[in-house]
């Protein structure tokens, strides 16, 4: 990949996300954000071969879908909530272009393949900080998996998303927490599953 000016670079970015959520992928162009950007296709094309890589750069350095700053609240059900809280308030904000792309990437198995190949690690240390912090206080009684937790968190996400849509109210947050994620980390714990 060529470098680019880091503010044209950032407007043809721009022009990515807000088409995304305006138009979707498929109906979406490199022409419409070169048009949007004030850019030239040249200048898009020196910098990403393609639409899917161009689309897979605003995933993964602009998405915003990181793994959201949980806060030692004390307990581990605090903690949880705010984690999961931050995950919720994440995939709020970008509902309409989390919604188009999902479609995507399910039906556009190229976009699908060149995301994964390119998808960063999320970053678990806090899911991890707040596991051990836990199990200092005696509310885990084993090691929990935090990678394997915070996906369970995310399909929660999803599911609410897609087949209800937002808002991420507070009985959403507090059913997910007390009713799925509370009891799947116990028994993780105490079985050693996690």
């Amino acid at each position: 990949m060529a470098p680019l000016d880091p503010e044209r670079e950032r407007a043809i970015l721009d022009a990515t996300i807000e088409l995304l959520s305006e138009l979707g992928y498929d109906r979406m162009s490199v022409d419409q954000i070169a048009k949007r950007a004030k850019a030239s296709k040249a200048t898009i094309y020196r910098r990403w071969s393609g639409k899917p890589e161009l689309v897979v750069d605003v995933i993964c350095r602009r998405f915003d879908m990181d793994t959201p700053r949980g806060e030692d609240t004390g307990t581990l059900r605090g903690d949880l909530e705010s984690i999961f809280r931050g995950l919720c308030d994440t995939v709020e904000r970008r509902y309409t272009l989390v919604i188009g792309l999902s479609s995507t990437l399910v039906s556009n198995q190229e976009l699908a393949r060149t995301l994964r190949a390119h998808m960063p690690t999320k970053n678990l240390d806090d899911v991890r900080a707040l596991l051990e912090r836990a199990g200092g206080r005696g509310e885990l009684t084993g090691p929990v998996d935090a990678e394997r937790l915070f996906a369970v968190s995310e399909a929660l996400v999803w599911h609410q998303m897609i087949f209800t849509g937002p808002p991420f109210d507070d009985a959403f947050v507090a059913a997910s927490v007390d009713g799925v994620l509370m009891p799947v980390a116990k028994s993780w714990s105490a079985g050693g599953v996690g």
